[in-house]
């Protein structure tokens, strides 16, 4: 498969087929055994002399790595140093970027997902949505020419979904090459220029999300949508009821004299 500058490719499938092995192959988090992954025109991993493949040494393939972004599902944060240093650290120390200069871009992408407010707090301080847009302006902050994201958002309370889903739709329309794992069905309808759904390692079938998601031609991805749409016709109707539930506790309550609702 191909992706092009400026595209974002949603992957969709089972646990199990290959998503999350596949985005740590392209940053060479796993080492392939066939096949072989270009990123802007430069092979991932190995030298080509002749039609045969020698592994590059650790010190080539972390600097193939500086350019390409990562999410993880866990954040992945430095618990014991504040959010503006957590994001400062990796230009510093692989890039040789100024303090100030970093200190700087940090503070600019910082605001750019919503966190001005947090560069002196700690992780432990923050949400799994704010942890999570922390290590979104993280990557950034090596100006990667791709940006992966392995399930960004499962982790997450689903309130805090949002949030981490906006930062997202921001950086697509500001043109980020992104590759994006994620069960996130509106996301993937509205953001995504095209969704491969994979299974047992191979791509099932690839196409615009209107083709994909819309009218699915193989029975396997016609099948996985069905309990994707279950889950989350489910999802909404447990959030009606926790509302409605919250509603009508509110309405239940002793009021003070004042009428308001007592603590």
């Amino acid at each position: 498969m191909d992706v092009r500058a400026g595209e974002v490719v949603v992957l969709l499938g089972p646990s199990g087929s290959g998503k999350t092995t596949f985005l740590r192959c392209i940053n060479q988090l796993e080492t392939i055994d066939g096949g072989r992954i270009w990123v802007d025109g430069d092979l991932m991993g190995y030298d080509d002399r002749s039609g045969t493949l020698h592994r590059l040494r650790d010190k080539h393939i972390a600097a193939q790595r500086r350019d390409i972004g990562m999410c993880f599902q866990r954040f992945n944060l430095f618990p014991h140093k504040t959010v503006l240093e957590n994001v400062v650290e990796a230009p510093m120390q692989v890039k040789g970027v100024k303090k100030k200069e970093a200190t700087a871009k940090a503070l600019e992408l910082l605001e750019q997902v919503g966190l001005a407010d947090k560069p002196s707090a700690y992780p432990a301080q923050l949400s799994g949505g704010q942890q999570q847009r922390v290590a979104i302006a993280r990557a950034l902050a090596m100006d990667p020419k791709l940006m992966l994201f392995d399930e960004p958002t499962s982790a997450l309370d689903p309130e805090l979904v949002g949030e981490v889903l906006k930062v997202m739709r921001d950086l697509a329309k500001g043109g980020m090459t992104m590759i994006v794992v994620t069960h996130e069905m509106g996301f993937a309808r509205e953001v995504a220029d095209r969704v491969v759904f994979m299974d047992a390692g191979v791509v099932v079938e690839e196409g615009p999300p209107s083709e994909v998601i819309g009218n699915p031609k193989h029975a396997r991805t016609r099948a996985f949508l069905a309990r994707m749409r279950q889950e989350e016709q489910a999802h909404a109707e447990a959030v009606v009821a926790t509302v409605t539930g919250a509603a009508q506790a509110l309405a239940d309550a002793p009021t003070d004299p004042s009428g308001d609702p007592q603590a």
